[in-house]
């Protein structure tokens, strides 16, 4: 996976969720560097990482290439945060890893089996529907959805969804999103994770957006009640949280990561 490195200090892995990329984080980072060693990835098909095939335990896979980067940098323990799919990703990592995660942050977590997919990519998942209306529903995603998604707040979300529309440029980009939107079914995906969070002993915190409508906040409040030393963080944005909202991600992160130290 493509890592970005930034800073220097307590390590920290930045995880994101779909369809973005490491630069999903870019604000927070921005903001904790002068502090902290940051890391963020780009997972399989997106950013600047290779698609790779799925497997029924890709969760599973990729917790284990992010321990191996950990080893090939010579970290001994480091803070996890993931957004999105990069929660369940992180909870994964958590659950198999726990004596090298500190403190672990999930933003807008989507890591329940009964995750609905987001209308539009239902579209693209259903077998030659999805094919003919690939560029249609592509389109409509990257032009419309994403710019009312990001609420036009941060001069810096603009640059950003070109960054994350990048892997899926060109003649055949809207097929290649429709691959990375095929990626696994949610209820074989998700199924051990709710298992796995009564077993996390590290700190948590989780983030959920007041107006997040892709993630529901029952999501946030079920993973808080499962998850033993965890509370929740109800924020004034809508799924995109690092990005609308990077100065209360990075001022709430600082917090955290050093009251929890100290107590």
């Amino acid at each position: 996976m493509h890592l970005f490195s930034s800073g220097s200090g307590y390590p920290v892995l930045f995880i994101h969720g779909m369809p973005t990329s490491g630069r999903l984080w870019d604000g927070v980072i921005s903001k904790l560097r002068g502090r902290f060693h940051c890391l963020a990835v780009d997972l399989p098909g997106l950013g600047e990482s290779p698609k790779i095939p799925y497997g029924p335990k890709q969760l599973a896979i990729l917790a284990e290439q992010i321990e191996r980067i950990r080893i090939e940098r010579g970290i001994e323990k480091w803070h996890v945060v993931g957004h999105d799919a990069g929660s369940a990703v992180a909870v994964h990592y958590a659950y198999s890893f726990q004596d090298h995660v500190d403190h672990l942050v999930l933003l807008s977590p989507a890591m329940f089996p009964d995750l609905k997919p987001f209308h539009l990519f239902r579209f693209m998942r259903a077998p030659i529907v999805g094919e003919m209306l690939a560029p249609l529903v592509s389109a409509i995603f990257w032009n419309v959805v994403m710019r009312i998604a990001l609420e036009s707040r941060q001069p810096e979300s603009a640059n950003a969804v070109k960054e994350f529309r990048a892997p899926f440029s060109g003649l055949r980009g809207a097929w290649r999103f429709m691959s990375v939107m095929r990626y696994g079914n949610p209820a074989e995906l998700l199924e051990e994770v709710p298992g796995m969070l009564p077993h996390l002993s590290v700190p948590t915190l989780i983030f959920h957006g007041a107006q997040d409508t892709a993630v529901p906040q029952s999501f946030a409040e079920r993973a808080s009640a499962l998850i033993p030393r965890s509370k929740v963080l109800v924020v004034d944005s809508g799924h995109f949280i690092p990005l609308t909202r990077p100065e209360i991600v990075a001022s709430e992160l600082y917090r955290f990561f050093n009251s929890s130290a100290a107590a």
